[in-house]
C-alpha cells in the first residue's frame, strides 16, 4: 500500500510533460463537457481522445494504455506484440480482445504464436484520430475475442505536411515524414512514413528496426465520403528472451541479460481498406462499408525452457506463418421519430476469410532448423449479421441487440502419412441489452448485459473434435456516471463475466489447449477532472477477482490474471507549451494456479514535455522517471539451465525499460 501511495502522488506535482504531435501543433485542447445525453454510454472515449493528442507514445501498442485498465508486456525485443491484460484476464496477445483500425481486424486468429494475435505496430500513432473502446462483451457490432472489450482506432482523413526527428538513449532513433499532396474541400490525399532503429538496454544489442508507410485518399460529396487507405510495415529484432530469477541471482547474467541471444524474429503487413459511408432517406438512413485484404508474414525464434527437453542443443524453436486475410463489414442505421425522441435500428453483415500457409513449428539452433514439430495450413472462414436498436423514451434508453456468428475451420496437417483434409464448424447467438437511465441532469445510471465469445485455434478444434469451437462467456455490468460539477466527472462500475472456457497458450508447442471454466468479477472506478484551465487530472482504478469454478479452492487462481491497477495522470496543456506527468501502478498478482509463485507488481512514473512555436515542436520524454528495477513479464515455467541438475520451475521474466530519455522535434509545412 506504501508503495501505491508513494506512486499516485509522484504524479501530482510535477508539470512537464509530452510534445503534441506535428499534426496538431496549432489545435488547442480542454476537457471535454461530458454530458448525461442517454448514448453517450461510453463515458471515458472523450478523455481517452484527449490523452491521445498531448502524449506520445513509440507505437500505437502504447496507445492501448490509454483504455483505463489495460496493462501491456513486452517480452520480445519490441517487434513482437504485447501481452495485454485487462479485468482480470491475462488476455496474451489479444485472445479475449478484439481490436480493429477502421474496421479491418488486428487479430490474428490461429496464428503460429497464440490465438488472437494482435500486433498493432503496423499503425503510425500519428495517423490515429480517435479512439473507441469498451469494456465486457456489450458491443452487437463486436463479435470474435470481445470478451474482456474491443478497442477500435479511426486514421485521420487529413494530415498536414511535415517532418519530425526523434533521437534517444540506447541508441534509439526515429523519423517521420508526411506530404498532404490534396487538401481541400471535397477531397484529400496524404502519405506518410517512418522508420525506427533502437539498441535497446539489454546487454545484447536488439537491433530493432521497424518502417511504417500508409497513403489515405478521402472524397467527400453531398450525402457519402469515400475513402481508400494502403498501408505496409517490415519490422526485425533481437530479443533477450524470458529469464529465470536464479539465473540473475547466481550472477550467470545481469538483470539485462540474456541465455540465448539468438532470440527474436521478423515480420510485416501490406493491407488495403476501402470505406464508404452514405446517407441516404432524406438523411434518416447511413450505410457504413469497409472492405479489406491484407498479407501478413512471422518469423519468430523464442527459447522458453532453455535445455529442458535437449540438453545438448536447447529449446529454441521457430513459429512461422504466412497468411492472407480479407473480409468486410456492412452496417445500416435508420434514424426517426417517436413522440419526439429519437431512436435508432441497426442491421449488419460481415465475412472474413483466412488462409494461412506453412504455419510450422521447428526444433532450432542459434536459427538453424534441427528439426520439425509441426507443420500445416489453416483455412478460416466466418460469417456474421446482428440487428440492434435504440429505444429512447426521454430520461430512459434501452438499446437490445442480437448477432449470429457461423465459423468454417480447416487444418491441413502437412506432416501426415496420408493427406487428410480435416474440418470443423459451429455457429453461435450472443444477445446484448444495454441499459441507460437519466436519474438526473448530473447522474446517469447505466446497466448492460450480453453474451460474447472466442473462437478456438483451428489446430485444436479440428484434431480434438470434442473441443468447443466457440466457447461463450456472459457478463453483466452496473455503474454510473456521475457530473457533480462542470469539467468533472466520477464514474464506477461493477461487473461479472463467466467464461465457458479459458484459453492457455503453451509456448514450446506452439499450440491453444482448452481450460476450464472461469468466473470474474470486479469493479472500475475513473475520474476525470479539469480544476484549472489547461490543467487537467485523470485517475483510473481497477480491481478484478478472477477464479477458476473447476480447481478446489486454494488451486484456482487464474495465472498472471491482473488484481490491483491504477494509473494517475496530471496534464498541463496552455499557448505553445504541454506538460504531463503519468503514473501507472500494477500489484502483485499470481504467478501459477496456487499462488505459490508471485508475479510482482510495479510502479512507473513517465514525464514528457514540449513547446510548440510557430510551425515547429520541441518535446522531450522520460521513461521510468525514478529508474525503477521493475519485472515487465512474467511467467511460472519449468526450465533447465547451465549447472542445474534437474528441471526447476520458478519465475522467468523480461525486464522493463529502465529510465530513458528522448527528444523531439518536428515541423510542419
Amino acid at each position: 500500500m506504501k508503495k501505491l501511495i508513494l506512486c499516485f502522488f509522484a504524479s501530482l506535482p510535477v508539470a512537464v510533460a509530452a510534445h503534441e504531435p506535428a499534426d496538431m501543433a496549432d489545435s488547442t485542447f480542454t476537457l471535454p463537457e461530458f454530458t448525461t445525453v442517454a448514448p453517450k454510454v461510453k463515458h471515458l472515449n472523450e478523455a481517452v481522445n484527449l490523452d491521445l493528442k498531448i502524449n506520445p507514445v513509440k507505437s500505437s501498442q502504447e496507445v492501448l494504455r490509454l483504455v483505463p485498465g489495460l496493462f501491456i508486456a513486452q517480452h520480445a525485443g519490441g517487434g513482437k506484440a504485447e501481452q495485454l491484460f485487462l479485468r482480470g484476464f491475462d488476455l496474451d496477445h489479444g485472445t479475449d480482445i478484439n481490436i480493429a483500425v477502421d474496421g479491418m481486424p488486428v487479430n490474428m486468429v490461429s496464428h503460429a504464436h497464440g490465438q488472437g494475435y494482435a500486433d498493432l505496430h503496423f499503425l503510425m500513432p500519428e495517423v490515429i484520430e480517435e479512439v473507441d473502446f469498451d469494456k465486457g462483451p456489450y458491443n452487437v457490432a463486436k463479435g470474435d475475442l470481445a470478451n474482456a472489450g474491443y478497442v477500435e482506432f479511426k486514421t485521420a482523413d487529413r494530415m498536414r505536411s511535415g517532418a519530425a526527428v526523434e533521437i534517444g538513449m540506447h541508441n534509439y532513433q526515429r523519423y517521420r515524414a508526411t506530404a498532404s499532396l490534396l487538401n481541400d474541400p471535397l477531397q484529400s490525399l496524404y502519405v506518410t512514413a517512418s522508420f525506427l532503429t533502437d539498441d535497446g538496454f539489454f546487454d545484447a544489442d536488439q537491433n530493432f528496426k521497424r518502417f511504417n508507410g500508409m497513403a489515405k485518399y478521402t472524397k467527400w460529396s453531398e450525402n457519402a465520403k469515400f475513402s481508400l487507405i494502403a498501408s505496409h510495415f517490415n519490422s526485425s529484432w533481437n530479443a533477450s528472451g524470458q529469464i529465470p530469477d536464479r539465473a540473475v541471482d547466481k550472477g550467470m547474467i545481469g538483470w539485462f541479460g540474456s541465455l540465448d541471444p539468438s532470440e527474436g524474429g521478423a515480420t510485416t503487413r501490406t493491407s488495403v481498406q476501402a470505406l464508404h459511408h452514405l446517407h441516404v432517406a432524406d438523411g434518416h438512413g447511413t450505410f457504413n462499408t469497409s472492405l479489406y485484404a491484407s498479407y501478413y508474414t512471422f518469423n519468430l525464434f523464442s527459447n522458453f525452457t532453455f535445455f529442458l527437453h535437449d540438453p545438448v542443443n536447447g529449446d529454441e524453436i521457430n513459429q512461422h506463418e504466412r497468411r492472407w486475410l480479407g473480409g468486410g463489414n456492412s452496417e445500416y442505421t435508420h434514424t426517426f421519430d417517436v413522440g419526439g425522441n429519437i431512436w435508432k435500428a441497426t442491421g449488419g453483415a460481415g465475412f472474413r476469410y483466412d488462409q494461412v500457409k506453412d504455419l510450422w513449428l521447428y526444433h532450432t539452433v542459434e536459427r538453424n532448423k534441427i528439426g520439425t514439430y509441426s507443420l500445416g495450413d489453416v483455412g478460416e472462414s466466418s460469417l456474421w449479421a446482428y440487428a440492434g436498436a435504440e429505444l429512447n423514451f426521454g430520461k430512459l434508453m434501452i438499446n437490445p441487440g442480437v448477432r449470429v456468428d457461423w465459423f468454417k475451420m480447416d487444418y491441413f496437417d502437412k506432416t501426415a502419412d496420408e493427406f487428410t483434409n480435416p474440418h470443423n464448424s459451429q455457429a453461435t447467438v450472443s444477445p446484448k441489452l444495454n441499459i441507460t437511465y437519466d436519474a438526473s441532469e448530473s447522474l446517469q445510471l447505466l446497466l448492460k448485459a450480453g453474451k460474447g465469445f472466442h473462437s478456438n485455434d483451428a489446430r485444436v478444434v479440428v484434431i480434438e473434435k470434442d473441443r468447443p469451437t466457440l466457447p461463450s462467456s456472459w457478463g453483466v455490468d452496473f455503474g454510473f456516471k456521475w457530473n457533480p460539477v462542470r469539467n468533472l466527472t466520477f464514474a464506477a462500475m461493477g461487473w461479472f463475466l463467466h467464461s465457458n472456457q479459458e484459453m492457455v497458450y503453451v509456448g514450446d508447442e506452439a499450440v491453444v489447449e482448452p481450460g476450464g471454466r472461469t468466473r470474474r468479477l470486479g469493479l472500475d472506478l475513473g475520474l476525470r477532472y479539469e480544476f484549472l484551465k489547461d490543467f487537467y487530472f485523470q485517475c483510473d482504478y481497477t480491481y478484478s477477482h478472477a477464479r477458476s469454478i473447476d480447481d478446489p479452492k486454494g488451486q484456482n487462481y487464474v495465472p498472471l490474471a491482473p488484481v490491483n491497477t491504477l494509473v494517475a495522470a496530471l496534464t498541463w496543456n496552455h499557448n505553445g507549451f504541454a506538460a504531463s506527468a503519468k503514473a501507472r501502478w500494477l500489484g502483485n498478482r499470481p504467478a501459477n494456479e496456487d499462488y505459490s509463485l508471485t508475479a510482482d507488481g510495479y510502479c512507473i512514473v513517465d514525464l514528457t514535455a514540449a513547446y510548440t512555436w510557430k510551425k515547429f515542436t520541441f518535446g522531450i520524454a522520460v521513461d521510468n522517471l525514478f529508474d525503477t528495477k521493475w519485472k515487465e513479464a512474467q511467467f511460472e515455467t519449468e526450465t533447465m539451465i547451465p549447472g542445474d541438475r534437474e528441471p526447476v520451475t520458478e519465475i522467468c521474466f523480461t525486464p522493463g525499460t529502465p529510465f530513458s530519455l528522448r527528444g523531439y522535434v518536428a515541423v510542419t509545412f
